[in-house]
């Protein structure tokens, strides 16, 4: 029988991320911190400093209209809101290609898993280069699984992650160090996708305003379909995680497109920030972009140069990512802080623990911190540890 542990079954997501509510839609369900690994389960409570603090951030679980949502019906409304808002000012993504291409160029085994380097379609007619790295087995919490069709002709199926960076390279292993999420999270018995950065074709009506940021997201959301249709991975518990550059991707990705499991963002900057020159939301390969127009000098806004494209409109809007956060409940996800996101940034995320309070969850929403930008031995293996928990190791009787 094939072995089919649903992430998505065991958060309720087909409940609260659907398009509709059943009967019991109200009902409160607290899966509670018993189910959190020791290892894992202080990342899930604030400092007590910021505890309960939510800072100067509007509250997502009011409308625009400043109307208070009540209920997980009225949250399905406001969600379907912020995307509407966040996608008109960022430019709407072009339709998801629903069978994205996977062309396979070169195949090399490697320790416990086999290398593919491969073109995926990241948008209608577009190949971009990536590295696929499939395990040789599936690694449970008892036992080792040969990858084999069962006596139905289904594979043993794994769960999987995208991993975006700047190049493929790095989080395949074979690039800088501490970037390899893929090739750690594959020797970990994950299917991995590890891919660059990628532009909007402004020459495409599709493609022609929409910020660079959000079309990375939207190529993501592409990566995440073409794994789920691979025979050897789960559909139902694909994450996505990445550092820096890749950390903004993994973050815009997972929160506009719900099919994510779960996520990690490392030091990527999870709020606007104008104190922080790392942080820099407003330049134009992010949601600076002025469509039609010269694109201003790199750096942080000034009165010589000011903020410009869907940056601009939403500052001027008084809207900060903390709204985008919001849209991940009730998926887990974790920061992996460090220079750019530190403690005080929990200020944000309690609104998240606020809205999956409202639709009965906690333990979704975990942040840990180090001194520096750079990834740790140590912060790494948190994220590890994150993703066995809600991709891998799910409790027994929790999917289908």
């Amino acid at each position: 029988m094939k072995n089919h542990i649903s992430c998505a079954a065991m958060l309720g997501l087909a409940v609260v991320c659907g398009a509709a509510f059943g009967e019991d839609s109200d009902r409160p369900q607290h899966p509670g911190s018993e189910q959190i690994p020791g290892k894992i389960a202080p990342f899930f409570h604030p400092p007590p400093e910021y505890a309960d603090d939510f800072g100067d951030y509007r509250s997502p679980l009011k409308f625009y209209d400043g109307r208070p949502v009540k209920t997980a019906a009225d949250w399905q409304a406001r969600r379907r809101e912020i995307l509407d808002r966040w996608h008109k000012i960022m430019g709407p993504w072009p339709p998801l290609v629903e069978k994205p291409k996977i062309e396979y160029l070169e195949k090399q085994r490697r320790e416990n898993f086999t290398q593919h380097r491969v073109r995926v379609e990241i948008a209608p007619g577009i190949m971009h280069p990536a590295i696929l790295l499939v395990p040789d087995v599936r690694m449970d919490r008892i036992h080792t699984v040969p990858k084999r069709p069962d006596e139905s002709g289904h594979y043993e199926q794994f769960p999987a992650a995208v991993v975006p960076y700047y190049d493929a390279e790095t989080g395949a292993g074979l690039g800088k160090e501490l970037r390899d999420f893929g090739y750690q999270l594959t020797k970990r018995g994950f299917v991995t996708l590890s891919i660059g950065g990628f532009k909007p074709q402004r020459s495409r009506k599709d493609e022609s305003r929409i910020q660079r940021l959000s079309f990375e997201a939207y190529g993501a959301a592409n990566c995440h379909t073409a794994l789920s249709n691979l025979p050897e991975v789960d559909a139902q518990r694909i994450g996505i995680v990445g550092h820096s550059y890749g950390g903004k991707k993994a973050m815009f990705a997972s929160c506009l497109y719900d099919k994510f499991a779960c996520a990690a963002w490392s030091d990527g900057g999870i709020v606007f920030d104008e104190k922080r020159a790392n942080v820099n939301y407003w330049e134009p390969w992010y949601l600076g972009y002025e469509a039609g127009k010269q694109q201003r000098e790199k750096g942080i806004p000034t009165k010589d140069e000011p903020r410009t494209g869907a940056y601009k409109m939403l500052v001027a809007q008084g809207l900060d990512l903390h709204e985008l956060h919001a849209l991940m409940a009730p998926r887990p996800f974790l920061v992996s802080g460090g220079s750019e996101d530190e403690p005080e940034r929990w200020k944000a995320l309690n609104h998240t623990i606020a809205a999956n309070k409202l639709l009965g969850y906690e333990n979704r929403v975990a942040m840990t911190n180090r001194r520096g930008h750079s990834p740790t031995p140590q912060s790494n293996e948190q994220i590890y540890l994150f993703f066995e928990h809600f991709l891998k190791n799910a409790p027994k009787g929790s999917g289908s």
